[in-house]
């Protein structure tokens, strides 16, 4: 290679870097793009689109939901994963994902290290719902039931997994009693086979819970936050029934983008999600979901918080007995 050639190479390699860097400084200067692995309707899936607005305005740009359903959220996790690094495509991550990995050790993406976290951005429990025509009153009269009938009810779920699954496995598992888990392909089935009464009882996400139960559609029994809900007036924590903390387990979404996403995207979103979350109308609507709004103190407390949580999942999963298969 003549000396001009490598020089004009170098130098071009260099405007390259250059340019990249200026972009990552600037960005964002399009859309991003949120990959939701709920379907449209579900709980998280409104929440994404109630905070979207107020997000987007501190971004400056427009927020665009994308839904990928499947498998648990694990054909999301693979399509984000596997996304370009660039800072316009970032993943609902969840306690979903890991709890997935968990079982699953051989799919085709790691919640811990194909990752770059960003930010919380709100928790939220399960609530054990019955139909609101079932016999069952309290938790109480659906324990006697489950106990006097090994065996004989199913509890429904988005999936083997999912958040419905390992309420209703621990909740069966701390028992000591029976019952047939019946696998939905997405949450929202959930309460549609209540009412036909091909379930008996469910652990729904509160988003999703708490619109069925204001309407008359679902009755809840208890909830799996440390504390009451606010929404849910009278419902005990089923901490309190059952006298485990194995019975606490809260739901939590926040923002994953792919691993080496330049870190000004990875600040920039932190800083644009936080001040979007202080909005008075997001905080409201969350809540009004059963949502609690929550924040990482930093991207880094973000990939401790998750690293944390999948330990947990760890002995939960043990527990409950629940397999993949």
């Amino acid at each position: 290679m003549q000396r001009r050639d490598f020089c004009l190479g170098m130098l071009g390699a260099g405007l390259m870097f250059k340019s990249a860097a200026q972009a990552a400084d600037n960005w964002p200067t399009r859309a991003v793009r949120v990959i939701v692995p709920y379907p449209a309707g579900g709980g998280p899936d409104i929440m994404m689109r109630q905070f979207g607005p107020a997000l987007a305005a501190t971004l400056g740009q427009p927020l665009v939901v994308e839904n990928k359903v499947g498998a648990g959220g694990v054909l999301a996790a693979q399509y984000a994963a596997h996304a370009t690094a660039d800072g316009y495509t970032a993943l609902l991550g969840s306690n979903s994902h890991l709890i997935q990995k968990i079982l699953q050790p051989k799919l085709k993406f790691d919640p811990i290290n194909d990752f770059a976290p960003v930010t919380l951005i709100g928790t939220s429990p399960s609530v054990l719902v019955v139909s609101a025509t079932s016999p069952y009153q309290t938790v109480q009269d659906l324990i006697s039931a489950l106990r006097a009938a090994p065996g004989k009810m199913n509890y429904g779920s988005g999936g083997i997994g999912s958040a419905a699954h390992l309420g209703g496995a621990t909740f069966v598992s701390l028992l000591k009693a029976d019952a047939k888990h019946i696998p939905f392909k997405g949450s929202v089935e959930i309460p549609l086979s209540l009412f036909r009464g091909d379930t008996e009882f469910a652990f729904t996400i509160a988003g999703t819970a708490i619109p069925q139960v204001k309407g008359g559609k679902l009755r809840a029994l208890a909830v799996t936050s440390s504390q009451p809900v606010a929404e849910l007036p009278g419902v005990p924590t089923l901490q309190s029934v059952l006298n485990s903390d194995l019975a606490v387990q809260e739901f939590w979404f926040g923002f994953w983008f792919p691993l080496d996403t330049p870190k000004p995207a990875i600040n920039t979103l932190y800083g644009a999600t936080v001040k979007a979350l202080k909005d008075d109308k997001v905080r409201r609507e969350f809540e009004a979901g059963g949502i609690s709004v929550a924040h990482s103190a930093s991207p880094q407390a973000h990939a401790e918080f998750i690293r944390s949580e999948y330990r947990k999942w760890v002995d939960i999963i043990k527990l409950a007995g629940v397999t993949a298969g």
